[in-house]
């Protein structure tokens, strides 16, 4: 028996071994955004296009807007609009907020009383809620106060009962209860029910559950429609121009049904719309900014913090 020992072939010749570049070496190329870009351009032209039509059109009659911009008059009807905004606003979450809480009861007979609430007042056009409001005295003369279907104990009349200003506040604060009610049920649902379980597992009692677990999750669901609700009802404000109440739109009518410059007196009323619910907005932004405390990793930048950021990456 014969052994034969076994000697390895030899290797053919290894390729050559190229270097890996570190990943310090690699170039970085950013991201292109050529339809970024191109949207960019055709924004900033049609926006150009118009301002350009703004300046040189004579139909805009700015000479008679500059007039009319800041008068007495128009100042005085823009604090009735935002008293009828402020007051309808209040009155409206306060009752909603009760509304909100009837529906969430465990009592039958709440909730269909609520429910039933929510469905007439979001059913009937807020215009002719107003205009009931407005002429309750053709259909109630008097109203009293004693026993149902039995003696009356006080009587009064609706001729005083309230004035043109008042019908409106409570027409619009009626009909905005209505929609309040639906976002505040909307924002407290949106709580997760495990945490209330671990709050009533601690002996947490429960008023205390609502306002310091409940309400400040909520209201991150209830800030954005609730602004958006506050915004609808100071522009909605016009439509109390039907009761002659004194507001911006009625005077901005007024005025140009006597010198017949429409588009002018029309802008004005739009200037400080704008103005007014850009303030809404900003107030919005910082409120929503609070209640985001402890939920996100970071804060998103305030607007002026945008400003110095870009400030400082530009230098």
């Amino acid at each position: 028996m014969s052994t034969t020992s076994l000697t390895s072939a030899p290797h053919a010749a290894d390729p050559p071994q190229t270097a890996v570049p570190d990943d310090a070496d690699l170039p970085v190329v950013g991201r292109r955004h050529p339809w970024r870009w191109a949207g960019v351009a055709v924004v900033l032209v049609l926006l150009a296009m118009f301002v350009h039509g703004l300046a040189t059109n004579p139909g805009w009659d700015w000479p008679t807007f500059l007039q009319f911009v800041t008068t007495r008059t128009i100042f005085s009807a823009l604090w009735v609009t935002i008293q009828l905004t402020v007051y309808g606003t209040v009155l409206g979450f306060t009752l909603g907020a009760v509304i909100a809480t009837m529906r969430l009861s465990t009592s039958p007979f709440l909730q269909v009383v609520a429910w039933g609430y929510i469905w007439a007042f979001r059913s009937i056009p807020l215009i002719v809620q107003l205009l009931f409001w407005f002429n309750i005295a053709y259909l109630y003369q008097e109203l009293s106060l004693g026993i149902p279907f039995g003696p009356e104990f006080v009587q009064f009349s609706t001729n005083n009962l309230f004035g043109a200003l008042g019908a409106a506040v409570l027409g619009l604060a009626l009909h905005q209860a209505a929609y309040a009610a639906e976002i505040i049920r909307g924002g407290i649902i949106s709580v997760d029910q495990g945490q209330l379980e671990a709050a009533a597992a601690l002996g947490i009692p429960r008023l205390r559950q609502f306002f310091r677990i409940v309400l400040p999750q909520a209201m991150r669901s209830i800030l954005p429609n609730g602004a958006n609700e506050v915004i609808s009802l100071f522009k909605g404000t016009s439509i109390v121009s039907v009761m002659a109440i004194p507001e911006l739109f009625y005077q901005v009518q007024v005025i140009y049904g006597r010198n017949s410059r429409v588009v002018p007196l029309l802008m004005v009323a739009t200037v400080w719309y704008i103005v007014l619910t850009t303030l809404l907005s900003v107030a919005q932004f910082y409120v929503e900014r609070h209640f985001a405390r402890g939920t996100a990793r970071e804060l998103p930048p305030t607007p002026w913090q945008r400003v110095r950021r870009t400030w400082r990456a530009a230098r």
